[in-house]
C-alpha cells in the first residue's frame, strides 16, 4: 500500500509543471537553461518546483560550471511503481472479496 512517502511523491507529481518535468528528464539529463526552454516556465518559477522535486528525492543534482544538470532517480520512482504493481495486485483480487452489509 503507498506510504505516506508515496502520498508525499503523488502530491509532488500532481502538479502539472512537476509532471512535465519528470517526463523531460525521464528522456535525458538536462540543465535549468534546458529546463526553462522545455517548458516555457520562468527560471525562478522552474527552480522552485526544482527544489520541491529534490526534497521528495525524485531528482538528483550534478553541479558543472555554473550550471546544475537535474537527472530523475530512478530508485525513487521504481519504487513508487513497486507499490503501485502491488495495488494493481491487490485489486485484482479484491472483486470478489466484498463485506457484507450489516
Amino acid at each position: 500500500m503507498l506510504t505516506s512517502v508515496g502520498s508525499d511523491v503523488l502530491r509532488v507529481l500532481g502538479d502539472p509543471l512537476r509532471w512535465e518535468i519528470v517526463r523531460l528528464l525521464a528522456h535525458e539529463t538536462l540543465c535549468t537553461t534546458h529546463l526553462v526552454e522545455e517548458t516555457g516556465a520562468r527560471q525562478t518559477n522552474l527552480s522552485n518546483h526544482m527544489k520541491v522535486l529534490r526534497e521528495a528525492g525524485l531528482v538528483t543534482t550534478e553541479p558543472c560550471g555554473r550550471y546544475t544538470y537535474f537527472s530523475l532517480n530512478h530508485e525513487a520512482l521504481a519504487g513508487l511503481a513497486e507499490e503501485f504493481g502491488a495495488l494493481a495486485e491487490a485489486a485484482r483480487g479484491a472483486a470478489e472479496n466484498k463485506r457484507a452489509c450489516p
